[in-house]
């Protein structure tokens, strides 16, 4: 099999070492890849978003499998781009579509997820960006500590923990309203405190 890891991280290198010792694997690619991957694999420059260029050196390279490790590839919708491809179609591929992705691109979701389907869960309240006043009145309800997370992807930095209302607090305007996680900050979504 011809087979394509997207990422560049070390659960990427971790997902070629293994692969590459598979006798099955006939090539193997890693985009972007990294020092690691470069030991095992061949390192192909091509971001894990840029879904044209993938499909393309998925023809070209004639893949048989696509291992997904990154979220925002996923979240932005890479498997659901393969499937409506007929070129691309056909490539298996390893990561959930669109959908399934936002359990991990997205705390609401995946929190109202769980509340739906009875899967025990921390309680929580989430709160958009213009209202920080309403979250720190929800804070001084809460026993310390306190767990703010943002609400989209935020490189897994998007969780603050504070043991004092009033960090928290300063914690709850930093995210809503500086935007302190960038992108997952900066979103029309909601931002849960839990």
């Amino acid at each position: 099999m011809n087979i394509l890891i997207i990422g560049n991280g070390g659960r990427e290198h971790a997902f070629a070492w293994k692969i590459s010792q598979s006798p099955k694997c006939k090539k193997l690619f890693v985009a972007p890849g990294n020092a690691g991957t470069s030991l095992v694999a061949t390192n192909v420059p091509i971001a894990v978003d840029d879904f044209q260029k993938l499909g393309s050196f998925s023809v070209d390279e004639k893949i048989d499998l696509i291992l997904v490790g990154p979220e925002v590839p996923l979240v932005k919708g890479i498997r659901n781009y393969f499937s409506t491809d007929d070129r691309l179609k056909n490539i298996l591929m390893v990561g959930p579509g669109k959908e399934g992705a936002q359990l991990e691109g997205s705390k609401d979701f995946s929190k109202q997820f769980m509340v739906r389907h009875g899967i025990p869960t921390a309680k929580a309240k989430t709160f958009f960006s213009n209202e920080s006043n309403e979250a720190e009145k929800y804070l001084e309800q809460l026993q310390p500590p306190f767990v703010l997370k943002a609400d989209g992807l935020a490189a897994g930095k998007g969780v603050v923990i504070s043991s004092s209302l009033k960090e928290a607090k300063s914690s709850v305007r930093e995210m809503l309203e500086d935007k302190k996680f960038g992108e997952a900050s900066s979103k029309s979504i909601d931002r849960r405190i839990s």
